[in-house]
């Protein structure tokens, strides 16, 4: 899996992407995750910051925003290949000449675009209902930092997948990954609040990176240098993403179609 297999394999990309947009816009789980609990988050730091500006409240709306992408990625995008196994599809799609990489990454596409829905509803509640008027203050480099952020979080769901079908011990561990990335990656307030020694898990969370990029971006708070190096660092991790989830998807092929075990995993 790399750049250039995505590029010749875009359409089937967008092809995907349409159609797991059109099985989840209804989905009530995905809806909830998307939506409600992003806006109860939201909703809940709002009313703690109280009258404290319309920078605090950005932070917030970005924040949440954010624990709405990283909960669907977890959740809808890391159970992309489960699902059609669940559902008795995987052996077809492992057979088709289309990469399953390249089909999961359209399922990512679509989960962590649909995602993007709860800063938009984020927004509008600190507007409307509590009377904040909102702004961004850096709209070039947060759109560059929006982007960047859905690539990172599509790789990040790339490695994710394969990993919760090839091993299940793993997947039990999906629930409790969710709030300690919300904390690790100062979605809702900065790391530097939590002890020392948990710094350098953060480092290692293209969430963290992503997360530092938009607020600063959106807030005014990070100057054109710093916004440089977390894109850098988002795109590193991206590559370095997309090579590891490329090994991963050649073993999870080999037990599909050479050893015939995968369905036993």
């Amino acid at each position: 899996m790399n750049l250039l297999a995505l590029q010749r394999n875009w359409r089937a990309i967008l092809v995907v992407a349409e159609m797991t947009l059109r099985q989840t816009v209804m989905d009530a789980f995905i809806l909830f995750t998307v939506l409600v609990q992003p806006l109860l988050i939201a909703l809940l730091a709002l009313w703690m910051l109280g009258g404290r500006g319309p920078e605090a409240a950005m932070f917030v709306v970005v924040g949440s925003g954010m624990t709405g992408l990283w909960s669907s990625l977890l959740f809808v995008s890391g159970n992309s290949i489960n699902v059609e196994r669940w559902s008795g599809t995987l052996e077809t799609l492992v057979g088709v000449p289309t990469s399953l990489a390249v089909i999961v990454f359209g399922k990512n596409l679509a989960n962590v675009t649909q995602s993007l829905i709860s800063m938009v509803v984020s927004y509008l509640l600190a507007a409307l209902l509590f009377g904040y008027s909102l702004q961004v203050d850096q709209p070039v480099q947060f759109a560059i930092s929006l982007l960047l952020t859905i690539v990172a979080f599509i790789s990040f769901g790339l490695i994710i997948a394969p990993l919760f079908v090839m091993n299940p011990s793993v997947q039990h561990w999906q629930n409790a990954m969710e709030f300690p990335v919300y904390i690790l990656s100062g979605f809702l307030f900065p790391v530097a609040l939590l002890p020392g020694w948990s710094t350098p898990l953060s480092y290692l969370l293209p969430p963290y990176w992503a997360a530092r990029a938009l607020h600063g971006t959106s807030t005014g708070g990070s100057g054109l240098n710093e916004v440089l190096f977390y894109w850098g660092m988002m795109a590193l991790f991206s590559v370095i993403y997309l090579l590891i989830s490329g090994h991963l998807f050649r073993r999870m092929l080999v037990k599909a179609r050479v050893d015939a075990t995968l369905d036993m995993e």
